[in-house]
């Protein structure tokens, strides 16, 4: 039995969750670039989806079958960070540019020296 205070946070915790979840398909949807629907995606998502896991944890309790929501939230928040990395370094190194002012920092060493050129052939 569910008691009218778990209830109401239960339904706070998926309102939030939906609400976050749709300004990650917002971003998605009217952002211009694969570094702006990374970003879009990735922090409104990763908020969106522990809060509903937090309400299936609040409904079922701490025993059994609220266990795999805590668990999920704790795999949101190492995988989803990471996976982000991945997509923008992927787009920087096929060379999807940047729009605006905004560069890649300029690396030392054995990479590139021209702000985010993948070729290495910059404006030099």
């Amino acid at each position: 039995m569910v008691g009218p205070i778990q209830r109401w946070t239960i339904v706070a915790l998926v309102a939030v969750g939906v609400f976050f979840l749709t300004v990650g398909t917002i971003g998605l949807l009217r952002l211009p670039n694969v570094y702006n629907r990374m970003h879009a995606t990735s922090k409104p998502t990763t908020l969106g989806t522990a809060a509903i896991f937090l309400a299936g944890f609040v409904y079922f309790g701490p025993g059994g079958a609220g266990m795999p929501s805590l668990i999920g939230i704790v795999f949101l928040f190492l995988t989803v960070p990471t996976g982000a990395h991945m997509i923008s370094r992927s787009a920087q190194k096929i060379g999807v540019p940047f729009l605006g002012s905004v560069t890649w920092p300029v690396e030392t060493g054995d990479e590139t020296e021209s702000g985010g050129d993948p070729d290495g052939e910059g404006a030099e």
